[in-house]
């Protein structure tokens, strides 16, 4: 008997943590830009060993079925996750990259092409601006786009440095320039 309340014990612990590590990547996720039950769904994948139906996912997180299937399109659509089928089986089943490295250049790479490049497209039309070198005005505001294209560029350049990296080199480059 003292067998099993210890097992019961452990398992209540590991549903817990489960759903706080779900509430948590929501929290992060919806800080960073993205749709909390995105974030929640991923999590929730992250941590199935098993690919999951919608129905699976929709259980867990007490979520409808339009916002189930909205959320696993977003998911697929950053390339997050896959979608898998089983012989036999007519449902659909849903899979997460368990690589964090993976995970953090496919996010990078999408807020990339999403965020910074309608941006450096924007500050590239506006450095073409023309006006009176003496107008304080045109000088302040040529200065603050050209200031900010030159960082955007420079996080751009980071972006592709990451992107094309392993991990260990990257890692191991960023180390060397806070030393």
């Amino acid at each position: 008997m003292k067998v099993k309340k210890q097992y019961l014990y452990l398992f209540m612990e590991l549903v817990a943590a489960k759903l706080k590590f779900i509430e948590a990547w929501g929290k992060l996720g919806s800080e960073w830009g993205i749709n909390r039950t995105m974030a929640q769904v991923h999590a929730l994948l992250l941590i199935s060993p098993e690919a999951l139906t919608t129905e699976e996912i929709m259980d867990a997180l007490s979520i409808s079925r339009g916002n189930a299937n909205m959320t696993l399109r977003d998911l697929i659509g950053w390339g997050l996750i896959e979608k898998q089928h089983k012989a036999g089986e007519r449902k659909e089943y849903f899979f997460a990259d368990k690589d964090v490295w993976n995970i953090a250049r496919q996010v990078a790479k999408e807020r990339k092409k999403r965020e910074l490049e309608p941006v450096l497209k924007v500050l590239n039309e506006l450095s073409t601006v023309v006006g009176d070198e003496k107008d304080p005005e045109y000088k302040t505001f040529k200065k603050s786009v050209n200031d900010i294209n030159k960082l955007a560029v420079n996080v751009d350049k980071t972006l592709e440095t990451m992107l094309k990296a392993e991990e260990s080199w990257f890692w191991g480059s960023i180390l060397k320039v806070f030393k």
